[in-house]
């Protein structure tokens, strides 16, 4: 009795066995998941202020390839760090920033935890053209607002200019060497020694650049003589360097003001001009050499010559192009010695310049010799200008 039953319990069971053996179809396979991940490309870039860039992302893992654009967390950005459009076009702001690397971010739409970054520096307008202007002996309350002076005045009210701005020394000379050598070299107005310090014209010369000083009735070029009224030696230090008088290369750079017109229209610009009004123009004298006629009339004299040879250059495709041009005065009237050589104006103008821009940063004769120097790429700072602020804020 047990045996049977235990032989039926066999039979029964051998059909399953066949079927765990091979007998049916297989349970199928799912396939893995692939995890969803953003690539941005390019992964940084360098922007000029007012400039687009196209960024690209890639979105992997998913059929859904939207993405969201933000500029430093904030989605499409803003007018501060740039903006950013659905399609990922970069547009950079008009000025840059303070902290003038931005990061632009795609973020999944499908998975908002996914996302990839860029970075982008935000640089200012290329300058190519750097010129300088020095005037003669007036406060900045005497030229600024004052109707005699409308030619500067517009500049000043379009372009830039520095409201809390101080000369180094009086008299003049001083003043002419920290612009150009960072030193002040002798307080001397009849100096008449040769030079022997880092400048702008050697820094320049060290990286290639190139250089010209021209100076109303300078009576030749290369010109290394001393006053020729109204030419005044002091008001153009470049003639006692003594890489300039030991050099026939380099005294071809010091010509008559008449070859500014004529380098303007031959676009034959050097990287650095300096542009050096006689002493009947500049406002030091009176339109006949004498000091016997109002202050009006030497400022309205020396803004008419402002006008008359400054108009054509600004105007010019070379200066609208990469131009930048710097105006002051060499120290105030002799009774204001604050900080040395008392409050003057200076102004910052061209196409590179935030329009209308007030600085009341504390500046001096070094800060405009270091924003030469940085607008230049000349190759390093001379004297104290090495350690003086620039003047970037004046620059879009």
């Amino acid at each position: 009795m047990r045996g049977s039953y235990l032989r039926v319990f066999i039979l029964a069971a051998a059909p399953l066995a066949d079927m765990a053996c091979g007998g049916g179809s297989p349970a199928p396979t799912l396939p893995t998941q692939q995890p969803v991940s953003v690539s941005i490309s390019p992964d940084s870039a360098a922007v000029v202020v007012g400039s687009t860039e196209q960024f690209t992302a890639t979105v992997s893992g998913t059929t859904n390839s939207a993405v969201i654009w933000s500029i430093n967390g904030v989605i499409g950005g803003n007018t501060s760090n740039g903006t950013i459009n659905s399609f990922g076009q970069y547009t950079a702001p008009s000025t840059v920033p303070a902290a003038a690397t931005v990061q632009v971010s795609a973020t999944a739409q499908v998975d908002t935890s996914k996302s990839a970054l860029a970075s982008v520096t935000i640089m200012h307008l290329p300058i190519g053209h750097v010129f300088l202007l020095v005037e003669e002996n007036h406060s900045y309350a005497a030229v600024i607002g004052n109707s005699s002076m409308p030619y500067l005045n517009s500049l000043a009210n379009q372009f830039g200019l520095a409201t809390n701005y101080y000369a180094n020394s009086h008299p003049s000379i001083g003043n002419y060497f920290i612009l150009t050598t960072g030193q002040l070299i002798t307080t001397d107005d009849a100096f008449t020694g040769a030079v022997n310090a880092d400048s702008l014209m050697r820094e320049l010369t060290l990286a290639g650049k190139t250089w010209k000083s021209y100076a109303e009735s300078l009576p030749t070029v290369g010109y290394v003589g001393g006053d020729a009224y109204p030419y005044l030696e002091r008001h153009n230090p470049f003639a006692y360097l003594d890489d300039v008088r030991n050099s026939n290369v380099q005294r071809e750079n010091l010509v008559p003001f008449d070859q500014f017109a004529t380098d303007l229209a031959s676009n034959r610009l050097p990287v650095f001009s300096y542009l050096v009004p006689n002493a009947e123009h500049d406002g030091h004298d009176c339109p006949d050499g004498n000091q016997n006629c109002p202050e009006s009339l030497k400022l309205s004299t020396a803004d008419n010559w402002l006008k008359n040879n400054l108009g054509p250059l600004l105007s010019s495709a070379t200066f609208q192009k990469d131009g930048l041009l710097v105006i002051t005065f060499d120290e105030a009237a002799t009774s204001d010695t604050a900080h040395g050589g008392g409050h003057v104006a200076m102004l910052v103008v061209g196409p590179v310049v935030k329009t209308a821009y007030r600085a009341s940063t504390f500046y001096q004769h070094q800060n405009t010799l270091r924003l030469l120097i940085k607008s230049t790429g000349a190759a390093g700072a001379p004297g104290s200008s090495d350690t003086a602020n620039d003047m970037s804020e004046f620059l879009r």
